[in-house]
This record gives C-alpha cells, sequence and structure tokens, in this order.
C-alpha cells in the first residue's frame, strides 16, 4: 500500500507525554540506563575533565566539534572526521536525511512496524511503500523478506530506511542479507538510511552488523548518544556518509532547524565515546541480565505471553495471549499496577496493516526493570494465576 499525505502527530511521543514521567514503573523505555554528570566526569582524563570544566559556552561549529567529529570516526572503519555531521538527536538526522533526499517524484520504502518518523517524514514528501517484517520461528521470531523488498522497489524509488537492530522487534538480520541488500540498492542506484543507534548492545555480539556507510557508496548511518549508550539528555547525533556532497545539502539543511549542537554536551558526548567500551560492556551485561528475568517471568505463565528473545537492542515486541487482548491488557495493568507498556496500537501504520496484541517492552535499564517485573509478577498472579505453570 502507497500513500502520500501531511505528517500526523507523533503517536509514540503523544502517548509519552501523557504518561512517561507519570507511570510508576516505565518498563518500555527505549534507552540504556543512564549516568549522571558525575559518574561520566569520574571516566573522563585530567584534561578532558578541565576542558568540561573550563568550557565557553558560546556557539559552536554546525559540523559538530573537530575532536568530537575525530572519535566519532573513530567508530567506524572507513570514515574520517569530514565524513561526520553532528546533530541534534538522531530525529533531527531522520527528518533532514528525507527532506533533502527526497522529492515529490520520488518513492521510498521502510519497513514496518517502525519508529513512526522513518515513514511519517518521507510520507509527507513523496509516495512510500511498506515492507512488513515478517514473523516466524527464525532466530529472532522476526525476519526482512528480500523478495519483497525487489517487489517494492520502482523505477523512481530513491530511499530505503532500515534499522538494525530494530525497533520495536530487537531483530537483526543476517549479514549476508544485508550485504544482499546494499547489492540491491546498488543495482537500482537506492540510498540507504540506516538506523543504527542500537549498534553495541546485541545479545551475542556475533550478531553485530557492519555499518552501512563503511560499506556502500549510497549508505547513511544514524547514531546517537540517546539509545546504546544510555544518554538521552546530551541530544547528540550524527550521520556518516562518504558521498560529501550530501553530508553538506543535510548540513546546510540543519542552520534551519538546530543551527549547531550544545557545547557542554559535546564535550561530555566525547567523554563518553572515549570510555565507549566501559559504557557498552556495562549496558550489554544489563541487558542480558534482563532479558533473562523477563524470560523467567513469562516461562512461568506459558500461554499468557508469546517472547521470542530479541537479538539486539533494549526493546522487544512481544504478544500478549491473554483472554482481554493485549491493548486492554496495557491499559489495565497501568491502571492497577503503575506499569508502562507501550500498546501495538502505538505502531499503527499509514502503509499497512501491522501486528495486533503485541506491546513494546524494554529492559534496558536497572532497578526501574527489576520493580516492574516484581510488579507485573504480582499482576499475573492477580489476574492469571490459571495461567501460572
Amino acid at each position: 500500500m502507497t500513500l502520500s499525505r501531511s505528517m500526523r502527530d507523533f503517536s509514540l511521543e503523544v502517548f509519552f507525554s501523557e504518561w512517561e514521567f507519570k507511570a510508576k514503573y516505565h518498563m518500555t523505555a527505549s534507552d540504556m540506563e543512564s549516568l549522571s554528570v558525575a559518574d561520566l566526569l569520574a571516566m573522563a582524563s585530567p584534561e578532558d575533565r578541565e576542558a568540561y570544566q573550563s568550557l565557553w559556552l558560546g556557539y559552536t561549529q554546525t559540523w559538530g566539534a573537530p575532536e568530537l567529529r575525530d572519535e566519532i570516526a573513530n567508530t567506524y572503519e572507513r570514515m574520517t572526521a569530514e565524513n561526520i555531521l553532528c546533530l541534534a538527536g538522531a530525529g533531527e538526522g531522520l527528518y533532514m536525511v528525507a527532506k533533502t533526499l527526497l522529492g515529490k517524484d520520488d518513492h521510498a520504502i521502510v519497513p514496518t512496524p517502525n519508529y513512526q518518523s522513518a515513514e511519517t517524514v518521507p510520507l509527507s514528501i513523496c509516495k512510500v511503500t511498506g515492507l512488513p517484517l515478517q514473523q516466524g520461528t527464525m532466530k529472532g521470531g522476526w525476519a526482512l523478506d528480500l523478495d519483497a523488498l525487489r517487489d517494492a522497489i520502482r523505477p523512481n524509488t530513491k530511499l530505503l530506511s532500515l534499522n538494525f537492530p530494530h525497533n520495536p522487534t530487537g531483530l537483526i538480520i543476517p549479514r549476508a542479507d544485508l550485504e544482499a541488500i546494499i547489492a540491491i540498492c546498488r543495482e537500482h542506484d537506492i540510498w540507504i538510511l540506516s538506523d543504527e543507534v542500537y549498534r553495541g548492545v546485541e545479545l551475542d555480539p556475533e550478531d553485530r552488523l557492519p555499518q552501512v556507510c563503511d560499506l556502500y557508496e549510497k549508505g547513511i548511518s544514524l547514531n546517537v548518544m540517546s539509545k546504546a549508550y544510555g544518554l538521552p539528555g546530551l541530544r547528540i547525533g550524527w550521520i556518516a556518509c562518504q558521498d560529501k556532497a550530501q553530508l553538506e545539502k543535510v548540513e546546510r539543511y540543519k542552520h534551519y532547524l538546530s543551527i549547531c549542537n550544545s557545547a557542554p554536551s559535546e564535550q561530555l558526548a566525547l567523554i563518553a565515546l572515549k570510555a565507549r567500551d566501559q559504557i557498552l560492556t556495562r549496558n550489554r551485561q544489563l541487558v542480558a541480565r534482563n532479558v533473562t528475568d523477563l524470560e523467567q517471568l513469562f516461562a512461568d505463565y506459558p500461554g499468557l505471553i508469546e517472547w521470542t528473545r530479541p537479538l539486539g537492542g533494549c526493546v522487544a515486541f512481544p504478544r500478549f495471549t491473554g483472554p482481554e487482548g493485549g491493548e486492554a491488557f496495557c491499559r489495565i495493568l497501568l491502571d492497577e499496577s503503575g506499569v508502562l507498556l507501550l500498546p501495538s496500537s502505538i505502531y499503527a501504520s499509514d502503509l499497512g496493516e501491522t501486528p495486533a496484541d503485541h506491546f513494546r517492552i524494554g529492559f534496558g535499564r536497572d532497578q526501574v526493570v527489576k520493580d516492574g517485573i516484581i510488579a507485573m509478577r504480582g499482576f499475573f498472579e492477580t489476574h492469571y494465576a490459571d495461567f501460572r505453570a
């Protein structure tokens, strides 16, 4: 199904505006456990700590601080600082790339379900085709159908949007599939915008994919300090691309949006990236522990939750198979136990049907996940004792 229309309200953000800071147990957070400024500064070298404390609070460079761009480039195989453009978060990148790449006569392809702006922004510009992820017994429980991708391509297809590890399913496609996708896009001269914000917190590091900008001359890799690094308060993201002319188009568009980033945030992001091995190791351990605890909860009530272990990221998209349906389950759980989940209606798409009765659950945070699992267990015991193993 293909449509083109003005941008609708961002359903997830509207929902979070009401509940994110009101619910007792935020069990659908899409980021890792964050750090305090003091904790982050403790990881800094004396020179970087002094640079932060003596920082001049003027305007910064639109492209980003040179030392920050150098450090970001070090997270890639083939990129240099000239291939990096810093952003005010990842959402700015999703918006600007679509606005600079697409025109009204173009066509884009977006897998579904998805993070809404990946489809809503292109839809405000041109025709878009949804590419539904397939459910089954494959590793991770989800898959992207390469034949369906080939069938979706039109002569005017300009952009394919990808996101692995995927929000909300936790899918990571096999490397062979990624290489096949790049070959398909190269054959048809299609850009790939690859949202890689969860890269680094895979359940099995062997599943980690290379970054698209390192593999493909028309690949744009998007990343941010918010998700895998757990530092959303910094609002520092970036895109990486081999094509410097395309980067310059995005940079010129940025002049109408954020213009430049926060100086303190850039310095703190630099410190975090230099300590990335320490931060990501901690976060992978946290994800592994929380997933194990969630699996035990669901195993104790067989037949209630259809669960497949995600492959990466810190969210999953299980299906509620109990009697009242997934939407009612999420509402009653929130009302009675203060546990916040995202019902699958939040992932409704203008591009076609998306899976019903699912919910997004997050497992990247620390104490709130421990406490939330306890609260969910109490709710299950009260409402679903018949399912108890």
